[in-house]
């Protein structure tokens, strides 16, 4: 947050996490690369349940804080003792704390001021939004090592299809943020300032939204994938009640007619 913010530390170590308002923040801060290890994992799964209750907050931002990178991936040297046992110490913990940060009910933003890479890019592929800030590269290289971004080849084909995605799993070379904005991996590019400033001023604007709008949009817009039309529009016409019976609603509409901002509550 900004200096002079009031923030509140409820974690610390290998992530972070700051609130201020309505929005929290997410930090790794895992040394110059924020590589993803266990300790990281761990530290991210505990702030992440806790965020998943919390009905006051109306957005999440997940940055790298002051490192290098964004997130560099995978500690390459934790392979070697894990061979055999990779699904038990690494894959199924990784792959939980990767769908509990998905699955998060409000709205997500990656704020990507530097290079995320394999494991980097499949933490920011979890999250709703990505910002990536100009002239920062973003790939998955697990290909160069024998390895393969398992989660990121399921997330990256849904988001931006199969061809693009092949590619970029198939040479493992990274993309610039030019190519990675016309591709629709990232949706913005910060050009002047950093991606978290960019991040900061959405999640603002998001917060000022209806909170209870923005939770189903994203639990509709996330069912649209698995389920067929008549399925996913009978979800729709529950969410849309939901709306009808809630007080937002009704103080948006006031709003309008009043001509002022309008004050949500969540109800």
């Amino acid at each position: 947050m900004t200096a002079g913010t009031a923030a509140q530390f409820v974690a610390s170590g290998s992530a972070k996490l700051v609130e201020d308002g309505f929005v929290a923040e997410i930090e790794l801060a895992n040394g110059p690369l924020n590589l993803v290890t266990r300790p990281l994992l761990r530290q991210l799964n505990a702030i992440l349940a806790g965020l998943a209750e919390r009905r006051d907050l109306r957005c999440v931002i997940l940055h790298g804080g002051a490192a290098r990178a964004f997130c560099a991936g995978s500690d390459i040297r934790e392979f070697g003792p894990i061979r055999h046992d990779a699904s038990e110490q690494k894959i199924l913990f990784e792959d939980m704390v990767l769908r509990n940060l998905a699955r998060l009910p409000m709205p997500t933003i990656a704020a990507i001021d530097g290079p995320a890479l394999g494991g980097g890019l499949e933490i920011a592929l979890c999250c709703d939004l990505r910002i990536l800030r100009s002239g920062v590269d973003v790939g998955l290289p697990e290909s160069q090592l024998g390895g393969l971004a398992g989660s990121g080849a399921i997330r990256l084909t849904r988001l931006i299809g199969p061809a693009r995605a092949k590619r970029m799993l198939f040479t493992g070379e990274p993309i610039s943020s030019e190519q990675a904005l016309a591709w629709g991996v990232v949706n913005e590019i910060a050009e002047q300032g950093s991606a978290l400033e960019a991040a900061r001023a959405m999640a603002a604007t998001i917060a000022r939204r209806g909170p209870i709008s923005n939770r189903l949009a994203k639990e509709l817009v996330d069912a649209a994938a698995d389920l067929a039309l008549d399925a996913g529009l009978s979800q729709s016409t529950v969410a849309q009640q939901r709306i009808f019976d809630s007080d937002d609603l009704q103080e948006g509409a006031a709003a309008f007619f009043g001509k002022r901002p309008p004050v949500f509550t969540g109800r």
